[in-house]
């Protein structure tokens, strides 16, 4: 077991390093003491296969970050529904900054990419325009090597936003990360929140 949390570990600080040492990651304005942070998304941000309360990654990023975070994610929902859905939580809960992590279940069934990519990008235009800052967590396509569509990235530079691009992915390749075939296990948000802490460290938002 230590040898594997060594392994995790060991993961985590590569990724920081890579994502603290780039010179293309977006600065954002740093978060005041009381300032909201929203997680926005699906049964990944929810934290289906986890106890969702105390371990789903808004929960742990809780913990990190000392902010507060709201965990918005709907398990089984398409982005067009997450669209819909965006502005009465924005306007709810006033978040300073929001994670959106969403698409998954539009790849998993096979829906049209190129609607999705309209519905994210639709997504990050009503976040700015309520006066929040975005981040953008990729998910990968099922697929035998689980690539992230090139839209994530796409999205990412056209709205100059970070992005983190590889987490989800990693933990979708390891068993042991995960609770189903799908979703995350307690040390799989584990992970993902970890990497989200230090993509906002990354781009002075912490």
């Amino acid at each position: 077991m230590k040898r594997i949390l060594h392994k995790y570990s060991f993961i985590v600080v590569i990724l920081f390093i890579l994502t603290a040492c780039s010179d293309d990651v977006p600065q954002l304005l740093p978060l005041q003491q009381d300032d909201v942070i929203l997680a926005f998304g699906d049964s990944l941000t929810f934290g289906m296969g986890s106890e969702s309360a105390t371990e789903s990654y808004p929960a742990i990023l809780q913990i990190l970050s000392g902010k507060t975070v709201v965990n918005a994610g709907i398990p089984g929902e398409f982005s067009q529904a997450g669209l819909e859905r965006l502005p009465h939580v924005l306007a709810n809960i006033s978040p300073k900054l929001v994670i959106l992590c969403h698409g998954g279940n539009d790849l998993i069934r096979r829906l049209d990419i190129v609607q999705l990519e309209r519905n994210l990008a639709q997504m990050i235009k009503i976040i700015q325009a309520s006066g929040a800052q975005v981040i953008l967590v990729a998910v990968p396509a099922l697929s035998l090597t689980l690539d992230v569509p090139d839209l994530y990235q796409n999205l990412a530079t056209e709205h100059a936003i970070p992005i983190e691009a590889d987490v989800i992915r990693y933990v979708e390749m390891e068993a042991s990360l995960k609770s189903d075939q799908i979703h995350p296990n307690a040390q799989g948000y584990r992970l993902i929140a970890e990497n989200i802490y230090q993509l906002l460290q990354a781009s002075h938002a912490l």
